[in-house]
């Protein structure tokens, strides 16, 4: 795919005063759906991070330059970037990353390749042909909500991410007050190093979460220098890290690199899902990957699209126990 250089700064069409301090537009891929892609990255419909926006999305972030209120907006044909505050030239720049247009499917699609896939995936990547994995490079904003889903339901994890953002993230450029009410960045590895233990404990965070989320920022210059690093160099070095296994590194560089094999090896369900879509019964962690071996170098790719393909894998058994400590 050929890029364009970012357009000339030109009004905003959403109403008066949004003239964006950067834009750019892309050719959009055949089939590309922005909500797919970017699906990943939101935590949840309720994360303050984001936010819907007709015909794409609102988010926020933090580059080294600052803060960053980012419109991404897809038609049929193309794929546009609007930014504000002072992070938008760099966050404009890292927008082709962020859409997975640097995500080559080219070797997946291709003959033999394409046809040793299950049917199932075939046919959802029929479905699907714009699909790609998105890439943020940003290490720290992946890493914290990663931690906070460690061991706990997902329910819990969002509840708790959602109220420490409330209550310590910032508001985000205000884009000529087009940006929409609410729309934070999440606090920075200083920010995040300086909630107060009880806070913690208000979001139902458990000190062995808390711990492991200070004990990874204590190093963020180092975190962030992953980026620039291969997914498996930056996996390991995450490993290193007390606190974060396998799991906790492959759901980053899912995020962060894009990473087309990264598994989720100890996820609740993921092993279970895999199973039943690909063989019509439960497996465990060990069985997951040997179904998914054939494909290794592309395993993540395979689990995006089985989890569009529709199947539903049947639930067993008592459901987790959402705990709630904040009245402790």
């Amino acid at each position: 795919m050929t890029l364009a250089a970012p357009l000339p700064r030109t009004a905003g069409s959403d109403r008066p005063g949004s003239t964006a301090d950067a834009e750019a537009v892309w050719e959009a891929p055949e089939g590309y759906s922005l909500a797919t892609t970017c699906f990943p990255l939101q935590r949840g419909d309720g994360d303050p991070t984001f936010a819907p926006h007709p015909g794409g999305l609102w988010t926020a972030f933090r580059t080294d330059e600052g803060p960053v209120s980012l419109l991404l907006t897809h038609t049929r044909r193309e794929l546009r970037v609007r930014a504000w505050g002072e992070g938008a030239p760099s966050a404009v720049a890292s927008a082709p990353a962020l859409l997975g247009l640097t995500d080559s499917w080219e070797a997946f699609d291709a003959e033999p390749y394409h046809v040793s896939l299950p049917h199932l995936v075939r046919e959802a990547r029929r479905r699907h042909p714009g699909l790609r994995l998105p890439s943020t490079g940003r290490v720290v904003d992946a890493l914290v909500p990663t931690i906070l889903e460690q061991k706990v339901t997902t329910l819990e994890a969002r509840r708790a991410y959602r109220y420490l953002l409330r209550r310590f993230g910032s508001p985000a450029p205000t884009a000529g007050r087009v940006a929409p009410a609410g729309l934070l960045v999440a606090p920075s590895a200083r920010e995040w190093l300086r909630i107060p233990s009880w806070e913690w404990h208000r979001a139902g965070v458990g000190p062995q979460r808390s711990d492991t989320v200070m004990r990874a920022l204590r190093s963020a210059s180092g975190l962030e220098r992953l980026a620039s690093k291969s997914a498996a160099e930056a996996g390991a070095a995450l490993q290193s890290i007390p606190g974060i296994g396998v799991w906790t590194a492959a759901e980053v560089t899912q995020r962060t690199h894009a990473d087309p094999d990264a598994i989720s090896v100890g996820d609740f369900h993921l092993a279970k899902f895999v199973g039943f879509a690909l063989t019509g019964e439960r497996t465990d962690d060990d069985g997951m990957l040997r179904l998914l071996e054939p494909w290794r170098g592309n395993r993540q790719r395979i689990v995006r699209l089985l989890y569009l393909s529709g199947v539903r894998a049947p639930r067993y058994g008592a459901r987790m126990t959402i705990q709630d400590h904040r009245g402790h």
